[in-house]
């Protein structure tokens, strides 16, 4: 073992790489199982590397060969084409989406329309309309002039 000849120990190289010490253990026994998958593998081979001061590309072209990484790579393409034919057909229920949300905007805007209207500005009314209360003063002032 390289890591072990160079006196560092696994700890050191998981605290060096920032890689939990359960990867590089897996690595190092070859159990190549244990590990993230995908281009997640390719990156521990290669911070491996670089804190040891190995060259990089024999080991990941080493790593590739036995670690048969091509597998992954096409599950990779696989997912990918699954979540671009899923977003696809998510985008034709898009538009439907969309005229509804204009319709609650022209909805809500009639609302505050007819609340300002009747609500906030109940003092303008059109004109000839007189409020219940100057009819009162009206009858009464005619009253008292009898």
């Amino acid at each position: 073992m390289e890591r072990e000849n160079r006196g560092v120990s696994l700890e050191q190289l998981a605290e060096g790489t920032k890689v939990p010490s359960r990867f590089l253990y897996a690595l190092e026994a070859d159990d190549f199982g244990c590990l993230p998958g995908g281009v997640f593998n390719k990156g521990i081979v290669s911070s491996y590397c670089r804190h040891l001061g190995i060259a990089e590309e024999s080991w990941l072209a080493r790593f590739a060969a036995s670690a048969q990484t091509t597998s992954d790579e096409h599950d990779w393409a696989v997912f990918a084409e699954n979540v671009k034919r899923n977003r696809v057909q998510m985008g034709t229920g898009m538009r439907r989406r969309w005229w509804g949300v204009l319709l609650l905007l022209v909805m809500l805007g009639a609302l505050a329309w007819v609340a300002w209207r009747y609500v906030i500005q109940p003092g303008v009314r059109p004109s000839g309309v007189l409020p219940v209360g100057a009819f009162r003063l009206q009858k009464n002032a005619g009253q008292a002039a009898v």
